[in-house]
């Protein structure tokens, strides 16, 4: 495939450059070639009117609660959670499947080349991201005090899925522990010796709102992440989600251990969580930090180009200091994005996976556009809606010439989602 005379490409390489009226060369999945008139009989798609650059990373999120978009959407996350706990006991393998391929043409017309996904029946949501071309992290989630499932036999389904998806080019295992307080002792560091024998990462919520922080302090005398390093399970393979309510202390343990850490903006704000996660003071000690939507449920959106926006304005607002820029959060949704995940991806470089997107250099809500404001149209006003094609894997999966077609498709999936949602939620 040749992307050719893109009129820009943002490289996202160790310069940042941005590259104008060249051509990308993708054989293999591969970026192997990036110059001018460059030839070969592969497909071609001219751009010469369009936005190129690497793909976004959503590094956290609930794929399948796009079911509950627009569900119990006023409450503050404790009673949030109990209403969409009572909701989730009634699920089946099917209305995941269904749930989970409307998200992910979500994410793929919204240039989403990857997501870091926890939620129930992960089986579905592979099959299905196997079949649509997105690249996925996932596996079965630890939640043992509040699970019928018992933790012997999670453990099992834990490890059953790591040895099924280890060696698969689009889909990646990761043990999911739900939290420090859906989790006793043993499950977290059961979670943990997996984690270790297999070296995959562990994908966990951490310090979310304060009750978490007040009940893990009154319970054990520690803050959340002091809890995890007391258990031996603070680590470079642990991806720690939210953090909104964290100490300057644990900031430094995070950072000895290398843990990587995930920043939901817009989802911490619906549900009025209250804290903010010091973006900058992490990223000055080093630490990778990733942007996630979190779940359509507490978003609404599936859309990273909004959650970049949002970082940004939040940081702002909370610390009275523009000090956080929308390269910043470029960053935050590509490269720190494609690490979190543990692909090569992120930049559009020689050698790098053809995870590639293509916006619309014509749009209205992104002009006048020049090469110096690039990077602030792309944050601050693009969105999904902008994107013209999404590469993954150096296969085009999603274009706006499939659109209609996968809004027909899709009609009979909401339809029965829909249908889910008004029999059990009254129920």
């Amino acid at each position: 495939m040749i992307l050719r005379r893109c009129k820009y490409i943002i490289t996202q390489d160790y310069s940042r450059r941005i590259l104008k009226d060249k051509d990308i060369l993708i054989q293999d999945g591969i970026i192997v070639e990036i110059g001018e008139n460059i030839r070969g009989d592969d497909e071609v798609i001219d751009c010469s009117d369009k936005i190129v650059m690497p793909g976004l990373i959503n590094a956290h999120t609930h794929s399948a609660m796009v079911l509950m978009r627009g569900f119990y959407d006023d409450a503050e996350l404790d009673e949030w959670l109990r209403k969409i706990w009572s909701l989730e006991r009634k699920l089946t393998p099917r209305i995941i499947r269904l749930a989970a391929k409307a998200a992910i043409y979500e994410m793929l017309a919204n240039g989403i080349t990857g997501f870091l996904d926890m939620y129930f029946y992960p089986e579905e949501v592979a099959q299905v991201a196997k079949e649509l071309g997105i690249r996925v992290k996932l596996g079965y989630t630890i939640m043992d005090k509040v699970s019928t499932t018992s933790l012997d036999r999670r453990l099992k389904e834990v490890e059953e899925f790591i040895l099924k998806y280890r060696n698969d080019p689009l889909v990646k295992p990761v043990i999911n522990i739900h939290s420090i307080y859906t989790c006793t002792k043993n499950g977290i560091i059961e979670g943990y010796n997996l984690a270790r024998k297999y070296n995959v990462d562990i994908h966990i919520h951490v310090s979310e709102t304060r009750r978490e922080v007040y009940e893990c302090k009154k319970e054990y005398n520690v803050f959340p992440v002091e809890y995890l390093n007391m258990l031996g399970v603070l680590s470079e393979n642990m991806i720690l989600v939210h953090l909104g309510w964290i100490t300057s202390w644990e900031i430094e343990l995070i950072s000895r251990c290398n843990c990587k850490v995930v920043h939901c903006p817009t989802s911490n704000m619906k549900l009025a969580t209250g804290g903010i996660l010091p973006l900058l003071v992490m990223l000055d000690k080093g630490i990778t930090v990733g942007l996630g939507t979190d779940s359509a449920a507490s978003n609404n959106s599936l859309d990273m180009f909004i959650e970049m926006k949002n970082t940004i304005l939040l940081q702002r607002h909370s610390f009275w200091s523009v000090d956080v820029k929308a390269q910043h959060a470029l960053d935050l949704a590509t490269i720190n994005g494609a690490r979190i995940l543990g692909i090569k991806s992120g930049r559009i470089m020689k050698g790098y996976l053809a995870d590639i997107i293509a916006l619309n250099a014509n749009e209205l809500n992104l002009n006048p556009l020049r090469e110096d404001n690039l990077i602030s149209a792309i944050v601050y006003s693009a969105t999904g809606l902008n994107v013209e094609f999404t590469i993954v894997n150096g296969r085009l999966v999603y274009s706006r010439e499939f659109r209609d077609r996968i809004v027909r498709e899709l009609q009979t999936v909401y339809r029965e989602l829909n249908e889910f949602i008004l029999k059990h939620s009254l129920s």
